[in-house]
């Protein structure tokens, strides 16, 4: 038998080794080469950008809030301010269960119904990565008893911030206005303008009012402080610091006080008042009553007290001196005289014979005079102090539609006035063009006739009737009216008062314009429409006073205020400015459902009148019952 023998190739297998051997150590070369290639890469080609990164892991840049400036009257009376308190804050992403862990809070600290309700609305308003106030103003033993127990609440703490409080309350509310937290409309217009970047950390902005109007003042310039951090996220040490830049302060040209008295010499009555210095445009005291508590506003208002607000009948949320539009009524009349004598309608001894009606011609209706039987005789000075409508509806007629037009809105009227608040309407002031646009509708005799006195389409704002009152005051020369009088920049004293420049005259006779002041100063003297009010004044002071219908009369129907429910009665008008030779103040005044001009409001412009030029709290003057007062103004 045969054994196989097999041959081995050794030549063969060598070569294989030596390729398999070559083939490994060319692999590793090549990894090698790759792992030095990428090396190199991320060592020396993108060095710079990793080290960055390494730095900015290492390094927190924590953004630094600036003080909010603060806001004063012209006297240096303080009507914002700021101050430091401990706020209890939640971050919903870490917290978990959100009203798990604001009941167990509730066992350490007081949080009540409102609370939640504010914080939930927050919530909704906000990315949940954000850190929002369940509770502010925390007592100090509130902190302490937080503080022990910090350790069982994830995403909750307490912060020391600086709070916002308006100590005026209501009575500057529509003035000042107030801040509120950052919500999305607000980072959106943010980007729009460029200075998102300024409110890094920042939480709260101007909502309202000068706060909102003076924004960029009154925020300043966020600080930036980096910080070393540990790898838990801990800060080890501050590395370098760009403080913050304080926001300005705004010193007004109002009166705290000046606004205090008029707020109190309202009483009860709804309505608006605004005052102005007519020689440089300086608003002296801005009331809108109703007002509102703006520190409800804050950190958001809670659902309860904003059903309060929103739902009130009186609309305390309404800025009724910038924003309400009424008719303007008597008061229109010292404006139309200077018309009629611009335009050559009216002479100073023109005489007309007032039965208590007016006929427009080629027509049977009758429009009443406010005076059952009429007023007698009647000159153009004379019509100014009894109030004569019948003097004014005849001029109306004569004048046109567009004449009044052009002239009224030489004074302002139909327009905004330019006032440094944010949210001003233009009133109306109508034309036969207007009429058109709006309604399709040509103009008729009986729209002039109603404009003429005030009523029909005529619409105007406390603040425009004050701004033209003042022009009359100030001969023809208006000045923008303005709020802030001084930005005071942070880190400096000075303050600079920017000189008043005229913003437009207007081309008045001289005659004609002493004529039409000299009436108004007998509207405030025996037998004058306004001669209770002028009373014992120890300056001469000149007014009108108006009457703006709410419910129209059908014709022949006489005006009973104990007949119609309260928010029917009309609306009471009073402007005025004192002293009559060299005026320093002028004002328009608005009760609403006041009833005659020279009752209610009236008074009340003599109280403000008093403690400006005199310097003292006038007495209490006595009142009239508007359901039995018989005058129309």
């Amino acid at each position: 038998m045969k054994r196989r023998v097999e041959l081995k190739n050794t030549q063969r297998e060598i070569y294989y080794f030596r390729l398999r051997l070559v083939l490994s150590l060319g692999f590793v070369l090549v990894m090698l080469f790759t792992l030095l290639a990428r090396f190199v890469y991320l060592q020396v080609v993108k060095h710079g950008h990793y080290q960055t990164m390494a730095e900015n892991n290492r390094i927190s840049v924590v953004p630094i809030v600036p003080n909010r400036g603060l806001i004063l009257d012209r006297n240096g009376v303080v009507l914002a301010h700021n101050y430091s308190g401990y706020t209890l804050e939640i971050t919903p992403s870490k917290a978990g269960d959100l009203e798990a862990t604001i009941d167990r809070l509730a066992q350490l600290v007081e949080i009540q119904p409102k609370h939640r309700k504010r914080f939930r609305k927050l919530l909704a308003e906000s990315h949940n990565f954000e850190t929002l106030p369940i509770r502010n103003r925390l007592s100090d033993e509130e902190v302490a008893r937080f503080a022990a127990q910090s350790y069982r609440f994830t995403g909750v703490e307490i912060k020391a911030r600086l709070f916002r409080e308006y100590p005026y309350n209501e009575q500057t509310s529509h003035l000042i206005g107030y801040i509120g937290r950052i919500n999305e409309s607000d980072i959106q217009q943010l980007d729009e303008n460029e200075t998102a970047a300024n409110y890094r950390g920042s939480d709260y902005i101007g909502k309202t009012g000068i706060e909102q109007s003076y924004e960029s003042e009154l925020h300043g310039t966020t600080g930036i402080e980096q910080v070393e951090v540990d790898t838990g996220g801990r800060g080890v040490r501050v590395l370098s610091r760009t403080p913050p830049k304080s926001g300005n302060n705004l010193v007004l040209t109002l009166d705290a006080r000046l606004q205090e008295i008029a707020e109190q010499a309202f009483g009860n009555y709804r309505g608006a008042l605004v005052a102005i210095d007519p020689s440089n445009g300086e608003v002296l005291a801005f009331v809108s009553r109703p007002g509102y508590d703006p520190n409800l506003f804050i950190d958001g208002i809670d659902e309860d007290s904003w059903n309060e607000l929103n739902n009130s009948p009186d609309v305390p949320l309404n800025n009724r001196a910038l924003r309400g539009q009424y008719p303007l009524g008597s008061t229109i009349k010292p404006f139309m005289a200077l018309a009629g004598l611009y335009y050559n309608k009216r002479s100073p001894s023109h005489t007309i014979s007032d039965p208590g009606y007016y006929t427009l011609p080629g027509s049977s209706h009758q429009y009443r005079d406010w005076k059952k039987g009429g007023h007698g005789s009647v000159d153009l000075f004379k019509s100014i102090v009894v109030s004569c409508d019948t003097y004014y509806y005849g001029l109306a007629t004569e004048l046109g539609i567009d004449n009044m037009f052009n002239f009224l809105s030489q004074f302002g009227f139909g327009k905004k006035t330019g006032i440094d608040l944010e949210g001003e309407v233009a009133g109306l002031l109508p034309s036969q063009e207007w009429k058109q646009k709006r309604y399709k509708e040509k103009w008729y005799g009986g729209d002039t006739v109603s404009a003429g006195i005030g009523q029909g389409y005529n619409l105007v704002t406390p603040m425009q009737l004050a701004f033209a009152t003042a022009v009359l005051a100030n001969d023809g020369v208006g000045y923008r009216p303005h709020l802030v009088r001084q930005v005071q920049h942070s880190g400096s004293n000075e303050a600079p008062v920017p000189e008043a420049k005229p913003e437009f005259t207007v081309a008045l006779n001289p005659e004609h314009l002493a004529l039409v002041k000299r009436a108004m100063v007998a509207v405030t003297q025996p037998g004058g429409t306004a001669a209770q009010a002028g009373a014992g004044a120890p300056y001469a002071f000149a007014g009108k006073t108006g009457t703006a219908q709410v419910v129209a009369m059908k014709q022949g129907e006489k005006y009973d205020a104990s007949l119609l429910s309260e928010r029917n009665r009309d609306h009471a008008w009073f402007i005025a400015f004192a002293p009559a030779d060299k005026p320093k103040i002028a004002l328009a005044v608005l009760a609403e459902n006041g009833g005659h001009g020279g009752s209610t409001a009236a008074p009340i412009a003599r109280k403000v009148l008093d403690y400006y030029l005199l310097g003292k709290v006038p007495k209490p003057l006595p009142t009239v019952n508007a359901a039995e007062e018989t005058e129309d103004d």
